[in-house]
């Protein structure tokens, strides 16, 4: 049975468009269009579609608006449009604070190479929210926030791979100013293939007692919220420097990296080419970008680079997760969360035969349960743990001075 689209958006030119994309896959069907927000609360009650398309700019009532009203009254997976610009960017992080899930450019050809790749990825998009069993909002607790909270939160936007990252590293072939990742064949002399380990609850995981140089968190789809939710447990004085990949563009990690750091008792900043790792701060992938980690004495240093222009991930959890096998070698926990796709197994992979350990988000908690599933599923993840567990589970394992 094909999944029930609701398309709102004011522009009659884009509803018509959004609306032929969608009608062109036969898993999907458009149910019904509105034309602002008020509307859509309306035909979301009436039609009980399991995906929205969304604009934010509407007369009548706003997308943000709408996603606050349907969500406490018809909680359905929400894909936001938006501009990118920084005015964009701050009203889709409220949209997806809101409650929407993901969200794509209004000229989605922005991220894709060409209008078919384009076309696929609104159909990937709306397939993947779709496709979830069962949805329920899941407000971020505000009892870790102090009292400078004025801002809001967000999800993520992905880009579905065309080209696996892996044959990018076939022979080593990924070069940034005197920084290589490692070849295919160390790829694959790593971890065989396990069935995916349980979800574990928090009493069953113990604290290994390894030290620990850096954490690294990778996500996609679902992220932000995700990482909100982790973040925001941190102390002030964690003990190590947190490198985060987040799949969104350019114009929205800046942003991100703002409200992060208005939300969290961590330093939370957007990463730049020669950061020095400091404990107790959070550098964010810079949009568009590669960013890699250098040994530099007792500590580290980020690298950030433009990567080549066939990268399917621009910042790619892989490369980070890679060029942090080889500055650290196994003192590296490295945790994968909520996304669409696979990046960060490969990476995951050349961290664990250097002796790192690895997590991944459980399915139960995941918007979508791609990257941590392949993860996972390869047999590179020690646990799989819900999202509301994995900051105490991380604070445990790491917190060691």
């Amino acid at each position: 049975m094909a999944i029930k689209v609701l398309v709102v958006d004011d522009s009659s030119f884009f509803r018509r468009r959004v609306s032929e994309i969608v009608n062109q896959d036969p898993e999907l069907e458009v149910v019904a269009v509105a034309v602002n927000g008020k509307e859509a609360i309306d035909m979301a009650a009436k039609f009980k579609p399991q995906v929205i398309t969304m604009d934010i700019e509407m007369p009548v009532m706003d997308g943000i608006s709408a996603v606050r009203e349907i969500m406490a009254s018809n909680p359905t997976p929400i894909l936001m449009f938006s501009s990118l610009t920084h005015d964009g960017a701050k009203a889709t992080l409220d949209a997806l604070e809101a409650g929407a899930l993901d969200f794509l450019p209004k000229r989605f050809e922005d991220i894709a190479t060409n209008k078919d790749e384009a076309i696929s990825l609104l159909q990937q998009r709306i397939k993947a929210l779709g496709k979830r069993r069962v949805y329920r909002p899941s407000p971020v607790s505000t009892n870790t926030l102090d009292s400078r909270r004025s801002a809001s939160l967000s999800q993520s936007s992905l880009r579905e791979p065309h080209r696996p990252l892996s044959s990018r590293l076939n022979s080593g072939s990924l070069t940034q100013a005197g920084s290589s990742l490692p070849t295919r064949s160390q790829l694959n002399s790593a971890v065989e293939r396990q069935p995916a380990p349980a979800a574990q609850s928090l009493s069953t995981i113990r604290a290994s007692g390894k030290q620990y140089k850096v954490l690294l968190i990778g996500t996609s789809t679902g992220g932000p919220v995700a990482l909100q939710k982790v973040l925001t447990a941190f102390p002030a004085n964690y003990p190590h420097p947190i490198v985060l990949i987040q799949h969104m563009p350019a114009a929205f990690t800046p942003a991100f990296a703002a409200r992060l750091n208005t939300l969290c008792k961590i330093e939370v900043k957007e990463a730049q080419n020669g950061d020095v790792l400091r404990a107790g701060c959070a550098y964010l992938a810079p949009g568009g970008m590669q960013l890699m980690l250098e040994r530099a004495g007792m500590t580290g240093r980020l690298k950030v680079v433009a990567g080549t222009s066939d990268m399917n991930y621009k910042p790619s959890v892989d490369i980070t997760f890679a060029s942090a096998s080889k500055a650290f070698g196994g003192d590296v926990l490295a945790v994968v969360l909520t996304g669409m796709g696979a990046d960060g197994r490969e990476g995951a992979r050349m961290l664990k035969s250097a002796g790192a350990t690895i997590w991944a988000q459980d399915e139960a908690s995941c918007v979508v349960y791609g990257m941590p599933q392949a993860v996972a599923s390869a047999g590179l993840a020690a646990h799989s743990i819900a999202l509301e567990n994995m900051a105490d589970a991380i604070l445990k394992e790491t917190s060691r001075g």
